[in-house]
């Protein structure tokens, strides 16, 4: 089974034999998909050995875990690519905190200029971009910003927004589908 020809049927059944503790299901199941993780810590890190850290313990993660996942969590690609993403944001977190525990703590001081969401907008296709997200509502435009731009996760933004998960993810999902039509117009 390479990488490219992976389903979900064979991930459901190489997941049920690694929460049996079948380590060559393990081992199937990181040759499958281990390249696609790899891409999603690699693009939200921006840093190889973030990415091959936090690749490394998306995958502890998946066999201490593996026996409790269930259908309710989406697809087995989808709850693994989930782990990878959270595990990537949490090293990222955490090495942010690190570089910045050593330095004088400064009071917060309101920056007016340009931030990172600002300058992603203008280098790609912000016109088109922007012009698609002013298309979503209120609730899914920003579900999106907080997720994406801000590494908010699920839990966050239900809280941040004062509203349920499941309500919060329905709106990045319709919103994501929304914006893959208008980008491809």
């Amino acid at each position: 089974m390479s990488q490219i020809d992976v389903n979900q049927d064979d991930l459901m059944r190489l997941l049920v034999g690694v929460g049996q503790g079948d380590r060559r299901s393990f081992q199937q199941l990181y040759e499958s998909i281990s390249g696609r993780m790899f891409g999603v810590c690699l693009k939200l890190a921006g840093q190889r050995e973030l990415a091959e850290e936090a690749l490394q313990e998306a995958f502890i993660q998946i066999w201490h875990h593996a026996r409790e996942y269930h259908s309710d969590r989406g697809t087995p690609l989808g709850w693994m690519m989930t782990i990878a993403r959270y595990r990537t944001l949490d090293l990222m977190r955490a090495r942010k905190v690190r570089q910045h525990a050593g330095e004088d703590q400064l009071e917060q001081v309101e920056d007016h200029r340009a931030g990172p969401l600002d300058e992603s907008l203008r280098d790609a296709g912000a016109a088109q971009l922007t012009g698609c997200l002013d298309e979503l509502s209120d609730n899914q435009r920003d579900s999106i910003l907080l997720s994406y731009y801000k590494g908010l996760t699920h839990d966050e933004l239900s809280q941040a927004l004062s509203s349920p998960i499941g309500t919060v993810k329905s709106w990045i999902r319709r919103g994501l589908i929304a914006l893959k039509r208008c980008l491809e117009r």
